[in-house]
């Protein structure tokens, strides 16, 4: 049974910085390239970014570029996403996926990924 459980999420002020995890279960953790989603209330779930499987190449979503950073821990089954200077506009619902790499590139497309974590609230005041 695979699992993605996130973990790091709260309430912190403009400008500060948070560091969100998702460890993953049940699943060969290095076939997968894992991305980072995020759905703010009444609003569609949106790409915030994708890591390779090797942990080599890396996209963001242009809100968030500059600011986030993605990174993974293949022998602790582990990706994280490091927010900096964080904005009341990224508040929202943070979720990580796993896409199964199959030769395929890089995805910033939710329908596209296979597993899903529970989410995790990050609530930015300004």
């Amino acid at each position: 049974q695979v699992q993605l459980v996130e973990s790091g999420g709260g309430l912190v002020q403009a400008g500060d910085s948070l560091r969100l995890s998702c460890a993953a279960s049940g699943l060969t953790f290095n076939n997968y390239n894992m991305g980072w989603f995020r759905q703010a209330p009444g609003k569609d779930r949106e790409f915030v970014g994708v890591i390779s499987r090797g942990g080599g190449v890396t996209q963001y979503a242009d809100s968030v570029k500059g600011r986030f950073t993605i990174s993974r821990e293949n022998a602790k089954n582990t990706v994280y996403l490091q927010m900096n200077n964080l904005k009341p506009e990224d508040t929202a619902v943070y979720y990580c996926a796993g896409k199964y790499w199959g030769g395929s590139r890089l995805s910033q497309l939710a329908y596209e990924y296979n597993y899903w974590g529970q989410g995790t609230q990050v609530t930015v005041s300004s």
